[in-house]
This record gives C-alpha cells, sequence and structure tokens, in this order.
C-alpha cells in the first residue's frame, strides 16, 4: 500500500470512529487519565530536570547573545468550535532573527542559523525541556502530534489530506509516534508521513487500554532517542 493509500485509509478510519457530534472524540477515561499523567509528569519532570535547566540556561546565555529561552507561536488542539494557539516555549538554539529574511522555514541539516550549543540541543532534544510548563497550562500534551506553526499550516493543509483532523479533540505533544519514528521535517513530503502515525496515534487513544499501551511505548522509545542523540 503507498503512502497516500496508507495515509487516507487511516484518515477515513479516523473520521469514521471518532469525529461525530461530540465536542471531543476521545473518551472521558482517556481525557483524564492523560491529563492526569501530563501533569505528574510535568511537574516532576520540571523538579528532576531544574539542575540540566540551569546548566543549559548557562550554556545558551554564554553561547551566543540573546534570550535564553525562545516563544514561537504554535497550533494547538482543535475542536468543532475552535482551534487554539499558544506560545510554545524551548530553550533558544537559533542565533536572534534567524527567520528574518527567510520567514517560517523548517530546520534543515547543518542549518547556519543553529547555534553551537543549539546544535547540541536539538540532537537530544533538550530544547524541549521548558515545555513542560506548557503542558502544565493545559496547552501541549506530553506525548501527541508536534504542533506546527500558523505561517506553515495553509500550505500543509493543501498539500495533505486530513492534515488538520490530526489535532482535532488532542493537544499537541513534546513527543509522539511521529516524533520517535522519524528526524524533523524538512519537506511536504517528510510531513505527510508523519501525519499517517499522528493519525494511527489518534486511534490508540479511542480506548484507554490501547492508549496506556501506546503511550508507555512511545516514552520508553523517546528516551532512546534523547540517549542516541537522534535530534538535529
Amino acid at each position: 500500500m503507498s503512502d497516500d493509500a496508507l495515509l487516507n485509509s487511516l484518515a477515513a478510519d479516523w473520521e469514521a470512529e471518532t469525529r461525530p457530534e461530540a465536542s471531543s472524540p476521545l473518551p472521558w477515561s482517556v481525557r483524564i487519565g492523560k491529563r492526569g499523567f501530563d501533569v505528574a509528569a510535568a511537574g516532576l519532570g520540571l523538579l528532576v530536570c531544574a539542575p540540566i535547566m540551569a546548566v543549559v540556561a548557562l550554556a545558551v546565555k554564554l553561547d551566543s547573545p540573546g534570550p535564553v529561552f525562545y516563544r514561537q507561536l504554535r497550533v494547538g488542539e482543535t475542536t468543532a468550535k475552535q482551534t487554539r494557539l499558544f506560545h510554545m516555549i524551548k530553550f533558544r538554539s537559533m542565533g536572534v532573527n534567524a527567520e528574518a529574511k527567510t520567514g517560517a522555514v523548517w530546520a534543515q541539516k547543518n542549518d547556519p542559523r543553529v547555534t553551537r550549543v543549539g546544535r547540541f540541543l536539538r540532537k537530544t532534544r533538550l530544547d524541549e525541556l521548558p515545555q513542560f510548563i506548557n503542558v502544565l497550562r493545559g496547552e501541549m500534551s506530553i506525548i501527541g502530534p508536534r504542533p506546527e506553526r500558523p505561517g506553515i499550516v495553509p500550505r500543509l493543509e493543501n498539500s495533505i489530506p486530513f492534515y488538520a483532523e490530526r489535532v482535532y479533540g488532542v493537544r499537541p505533544g513534546i513527543t509522539g509516534l511521529a516524533q520517535v519514528s522519524m528526524d524533523y521535517d524538512e519537506t511536504v513530503e517528510d510531513t505527510r508521513c508523519k501525519v499517517g502515525y499522528d493519525h494511527a496515534y489518534a486511534l490508540a487513544l479511542t480506548k484507554f487500554s490501547s492508549w496506556l499501551a501506546t503511550d508507555a511505548s512511545i516514552a520508553i522509545r523517546t528516551v532512546f532517542v534523547m540517549l542516541g542523540a537522534r535530534g538535529r
């Protein structure tokens, strides 16, 4: 089966099984369990990672001029009534005003805009640690589809079938099935492949048992991604 056929099949199943009439496609047991895990994991994560975050903050500050943190507008959870926008927080990994001339574009391999410390942070995904704050605010989940920038979303929606449905009733995540299965996006085709993973993850959220097993598996795989410095 081709990638397009797989994507359309997954998306059709997602529409048929989870989209009808309700304000959220997820069972209450999954929503409550997922939110409880998010709050506990994010709170514990901030406490445990505080020393690491302090070292990272110092390294970012000493490596290049500019702020330690970087806030970027992203598209969050979509419901029948609204699409939520929020500012995602990261450790700054690029120079200040890196997209002033190019606009919203994906980072490339060996991207010259990425700082020396930023390159290490992106490989180990340590630049994502401040997003625990977004999770506690209810803007993100520990595990879910990756949130995209509003400036890029229209192009993706026009190019990829059912792209918008990937965050229907699902908070975007720090990590997720697509994130641990593939590298960062560089092209629309990369995103097209990831959307298939996002819809497969959405199907796993329709039952409590499958959600629990899937999230546990993704959490374990995330640890190996970080230890293996597979980011970019």
